[in-house]
């Protein structure tokens, strides 16, 4: 499974950091809550489940059936989308209502609408249909990438990923564990990567380095920096910045892009045919 959702630096180019302490030794079966065993890969894969338990997993998102937000995204010479995204999490139905989209087809005058029902994407630009191809390609991208973005860390344990544990790291004052996730390659193409760098005091990601192996941003990562906000018993990280970076998770001069997820609200009692064109 590739991370094609990564693909959200479309336009800008859209996170392993050199510690050779790494180990791959089997963990045995760990209980975990008391009922559920689970087989980890190694203590890089614990860390991650424990991660993930402490911001919210995919059951418990499920649970809330949908979302609602505002998403904005800023480009370092000042360009920015604006939607209002909704989701909801059975079948990933993805709706996003663009007010401002300077990135975005920016050639499209007026408020447009990306849907995905589950099956189909569709556009509508003031309302009315839009067949354009090449518009619906951006549609076809933007769609799950944005859901992805919004549902990344519980995504983290989905079947197929492998994780490696990489060591500590200190950094700003600060102690991590450093844990690779990649996904199983099909047909020897490159997949892309993260090198999640976990809070040894608050177990949640400060900070992830990534590749984007379809745009061929391989060898030289970005690095994403994120800030939480508690939403009905959820992490959320909202707050975020990314750029270039090196494999050291070293700071450049380049600058950042800026995305932030607002207004957030859970269990809004989206309908299915909302999704629909």
């Amino acid at each position: 499974m590739n991370l094609k959702p990564f693909t959200i630096l479309f336009s800008f180019l859209f996170l392993i950091v050199s510690c050779k302490n790494s180990s791959n030794k089997e963990v045995k079966k760990v209980t975990v809550h008391k009922k559920n065993t689970i087989n980890f890969q190694n203590e890089g894969h614990e860390l991650v489940y424990n991660m993930v338990e402490k911001v919210g997993d995919y059951q418990k998102l499920r649970s809330k059936k949908d979302v609602v937000y505002t998403y904005t995204y800023t480009t370092p010479n000042g360009q920015a989308d604006i939607s209002i995204e909704k989701y909801i999490f059975d079948g990933e139905l993805s709706y996003g209502e663009y007010k401002q989209h300077q990135r975005t087809l920016p050639q499209l005058q007026g408020t447009i609408e990306q849907g995905y029902d589950g099956e189909s994407y569709w556009l509508k630009l003031n309302g009315a249909i839009v067949n354009d191809t090449t518009a619906l390609k951006r549609v076809m991208f933007n769609r799950p990438t944005n859901f992805y973005w919004f549902t990344m860390f519980q995504k983290l344990l989905d079947p197929g990923l492998k994780y490696e544990y990489l060591g500590k790291k200190e950094m700003g004052n600060k102690n991590f564990d450093v844990v690779k996730v990649s996904f199983e390659s099909k047909n020897d193409k490159p997949t892309d990567i993260y090198q999640l760098y976990i809070n040894k005091e608050t177990g949640i990601v400060d900070q992830f380095l990534f590749t984007v192996a379809d745009f061929g941003v391989i060898e030289e990562p970005l690095l994403m920096q994120m800030d939480y906000e508690e939403v009905d018993g959820f992490l959320i990280p909202s707050k975020r910045k990314y750029k270039k970076s090196t494999w050291e998770a070293e700071v450049t001069d380049a600058s950042w892009v800026i995305v932030e997820w607002s207004a957030i609200r859970f269990d809004t009692d989206l309908k299915k045919e909302e999704f629909v064109k």
